[in-house]
């Protein structure tokens, strides 16, 4: 096992990457993490041979990475470069993908698959929830306008480490991707009755206030998901699998 005290050890190289680079927080963020591609420069857990027996068990597809990239550190120094311990006592950092590379995607057209815009989200774990439901689906990608950060490391959990899975950002209701412009809202035609094309930008407003004026003015088509009579609102991870799950039902896989 490597010394974590040595200035090259694991916990040196983690202070000097902390401050930058993506939070891991556990086995399965991890996991994805490395199925599609992410750089991991240094991984910890607590216990090494329980960490790959769990590897043979879930994800023999990268087993072998996980054996060249894992170094064991005792319980506390885990606890000390985490800022909450995940169950697994697994850690790692990653670094973020080239946001040039993200937009690029993003204002690819034609596009296989929509984007999602989640207009000035103000909850992280909804956040979060959303990019692993695009990610399951094979969204283009996820953007976010206002003042959350769809990187930080509750969002990243959230999202089991699916941010790499699809295009992740900030950005401006001016820089939106290119592609019409389907926002969900009450007083929208019912979805059911509506094709959603691979290209679409597909909006949805904030938890508590929903579209912004300025997004609402610049859709193309306002859309509305079916619900019963007075139930105010669906969860905003719910909301985006059900207009996923309307969009795949038509998709060309």
């Amino acid at each position: 096992m490597t010394d974590p005290a040595a200035p090259t050890g694991p916990v040196a190289v983690w202070h000097r990457l902390a401050d930058f680079a993506v939070l891991l927080d556990g086995f399965h963020a991890l996991k994805h993490a490395l199925r599609f591609g992410a750089e991991v420069p240094v991984a910890v857990t607590t216990d090494r041979a329980a960490t790959l027996a769990l590897a043979d068990e879930l994800a023999s597809d990268v087993r072998e990475k996980l054996d060249a990239l894992l170094t064991e550190v005792a319980p506390g120094t885990y606890e000390n470069l985490v800022p909450r311990p995940h169950p697994t006592g697994v850690a790692a950092l990653a670094v973020r993908p080239s946001r040039a590379a993200n937009l690029e995607a993003l204002a690819r057209v034609p596009r296989p698959a929509p984007v999602v815009v989640l207009d000035n989200p103000r909850n992280l774990g909804n956040a979060g929830a959303v990019i692993r439901l695009a990610a399951g689906f094979g969204a283009t990608g996820v953007v976010t306008t206002g003042t959350l950060d769809p990187w930080h490391p509750t969002v990243v959990r959230g999202g089991a480490g699916l941010h790499f899975a699809t295009a992740v950002e900030r950005v401006t209701v001016e820089e939106l991707p290119p592609g019409p412009l389907y926002a969900l809202d009450p007083e929208g035609d019912d979805i059911r009755g509506v094709k959603l094309p691979d290209d679409a930008v597909l909006a949805f407003g904030s938890e508590r206030s929903g579209l912004s004026a300025e997004l609402r003015a610049r859709a193309d088509h306002l859309v509305a998901l079916p619900m019963r009579p007075q139930v105010s609102s669906y969860n905003l991870a719910t909301s985006v699998g059900m207009t996923l799950y309307h969009w795949s039902l038509t998709a060309d896989f």
